[in-house]
């Protein structure tokens, strides 16, 4: 494990493996223990890194709301790979983990040997766009009042993960439980400070029009909020995939991991011989 310095915040982290590099990079309503089963099979092959975002205990909890935005997010990983002596790297990320993989091609393409752009997108559709501000809103309001575990509640069981539930009640458990261990500021200030001041997917459209990183770009076909997303994205970034997983919602990696690591094993391999 190692603690990496960003932008004056300590951020938790970890470098299993040996090889060609690869970072994870976790969603809201997770932390580096999400990707477990992806170090596991790809570390075989893969140096793996993983880490917390600012506001994720052990990671550094700021109380400033400035200290959270997508810049920071996306420095942040910069500054993991920096702090690891990596110069380019395959970046993985899932829903917000996902926008910062996006921005971060688009900010440090240079540093990125490909992207995997996985459950992004809601909160991007215009006419869902002031329900989904709303909602945050109301969720950072709910846990810094209640707490984590009374105010995950709603937010943990919505439509967007009812797959992963009916799927694996026992790993839909543990993610819960990891869930509301988080820090109810940190998540709170990560909802208000980085996911409702991000850029829409359709807003970012002429940088995406530019980006020459390969990408895949994977969502679940019960995902409904990043199914459109997920489509523009596919249309607009010049040198991308689409995968599409069948009766899946949103934390692909956790609902169908075998799948996931075995497009992203091919995914990556496949451009490492290209380059």
């Amino acid at each position: 494990m190692a603690t990496v310095e960003s932008n004056g915040v300590r951020l938790y982290a970890e470098s299993t493996g040996d090889g060609v590099p690869i970072v994870f990079v976790h969603e809201f309503a997770g932390d580096y223990r999400n990707w477990e089963h992806q170090v596991r099979f790809l570390a075989r092959r893969y140096r793996c890194i993983t880490f917390n975002a600012r506001g994720y205990p052990p990671s550094e909890v700021p109380q400033d709301p400035e200290r959270y935005s997508q810049t920071h997010a996306v420095d942040d990983i910069a500054n993991v790979l920096r702090h690891f002596g990596v110069e380019r790297a395959h970046v993985v990320g899932l829903s917000m983990g996902g926008y910062a993989t996006l921005n971060f091609g688009l900010r440090y393409p240079a540093m990125a040997r490909s992207l995997v752009v996985a459950g992004a997108g809601h909160g991007s559709d215009p006419d869902k766009r002031q329900q989904f501000l709303a909602d945050c809103d109301e969720l950072a309001n709910r846990l810094l009042q209640v707490g984590m575990e009374e105010g995950i509640t709603h937010y943990a069981n919505s439509p967007i993960r009812r797959r992963y539930r009916e799927k694996d009640p026992r790993g839909f458990e543990e993610f819960n439980r990891q869930f509301a261990e988080h820090s109810a500021l940190g998540s709170a200030l990560t909802m208000r400070g980085y996911q409702m001041r991000r850029s829409t997917i359709y807003e970012l459209e002429p940088q995406l029009r530019t980006l020459t990183v390969p990408t895949l770009i994977v969502t679940g076909d019960d995902d409904e909020p990043c199914l459109a997303p997920a489509l523009f994205m596919k249309r607009t970034i010049r040198d991308s995939m689409l995968w599409v997983v069948p009766r899946t919602s949103h934390p692909v990696n956790l609902e169908e991991p075998d799948a996931f690591n075995r497009m992203v094993f091919d995914f990556i391999s496949a451009v490492d011989r290209r380059s």
